[in-house]
């Protein structure tokens, strides 16, 4: 019989996968799978749970946010197992259920996995901890881990957008030196991102044409410290039409690995999570390091395309 893990985070968005949890179990029983359940009650629980217990088990299944999926993600790699994850998005925003297109229905989501086929995804190293989707500082970096959870779930989307606000009058240009295989990019910066989504924190997307999930690439994505009005506008209408690539103020390309030199208390954020700073930080694209199952209409789609 095969064997499912389930690592439910039962405070995750509106809490309605909590409701549906019977009906989630009933679906994967009625696909021949022997159902075993771990519920997250702290941060890190999601790696623990899947590290120790990965190597017993066909499929795991993570419901949560992009949070918890990097925590099901990371133990997994620690664990050394070869088994595919299915994710059931049920967080507040969902960046990176989003640019892979998963369901966002808690149902449907589980009938898809049940039923599905897994693809192969980059996953990236920050030094010594993995990230799923996204490494980022600057403006915005610190909403996703600020705002208040009961926030998350009544406003969803809009809570990092009003959030986000608040920081606008305090950004202060931030001074980093980045090194890859293509040269040296250097600067005073508001933001930046090294990202393997189309979607980062809910506030900013990139164009899907732009971004493959699986090529070994990260995008990177820099936005320099504008020194006027004039300059900020043309920035904020660069990100809303996605010409952020004819920008003069922005800087686009795509990357492998990184070497970057920052100061040490300037924070970051790994899939919305707090990390805090390094003098020197290396940044490593993980190719195809993991399965991730999506549904069989999902696959036939990209074949076709």
């Amino acid at each position: 019989m095969k064997r499912v893990l389930i690592i439910l985070n039962p405070r995750a968005g509106t809490r309605q996968a909590n409701r549906k949890f019977a009906e989630i179990v009933d679906i994967f029983c009625r696909e021949g799978y022997k159902v075993s359940v771990a519920t997250t009650g702290k941060s890190g629980d999601g790696r623990v749970f899947a590290k120790d217990r990965a190597k017993d088990h066909d499929l795991i299944v993570c419901i949560g946010g992009d949070g918890t999926f990097n925590e099901v993600a990371s133990g997994l790699l620690e664990s050394g197992c070869d088994i595919p994850i299915g994710y059931i998005p049920a967080g507040s925003t969902n960046d990176f259920a989003s640019s892979l297109g998963l369901s966002k229905g808690i149902i449907h989501g589980a009938k898809d996995i049940a039923t599905g086929i897994p693809i192969t995804l980059d996953m990236g190293s920050f030094n010594d901890r993995f990230f799923s989707y996204v490494a980022s500082f600057g403006a915005f970096t610190q909403t996703s881990y600020s705002v208040p959870q009961d926030m998350k779930n009544l406003l969803g989307h809009t809570a990092y957008i009003l959030e986000g606000i608040k920081d606008i009058p305090s950004i202060k240009p931030l001074k980093l030196r980045i090194t890859n295989e293509q040269g040296v990019y250097g600067g005073e910066y508001i933001f930046g991102a090294i990202c393997n989504s189309t979607s980062m924190g809910g506030i900013i997307t990139l164009d899907k044409n732009h971004v493959d999930m699986n090529d070994g690439l990260f995008e990177v994505i820099l936005i320099k410290s504008p020194k006027n009005i004039i300059e900020l506008t043309q920035i904020t209408w660069a990100l809303t039409k996605n010409t952020y690539r004819e920008c003069p103020y922005i800087t686009f390309f795509s990357s492998s690995n990184l070497e970057i030199e920052a100061d040490e208390n300037m924070p970051w954020t790994l899939d919305g999570e707090y990390q805090k700073g390094f003098n020197n930080i290396t940044v490593k694209n993980l190719k195809s390091a993991i399965r991730i199952v999506v549904s069989k209409y999902h696959v036939a789609l990209d074949e076709y395309k």
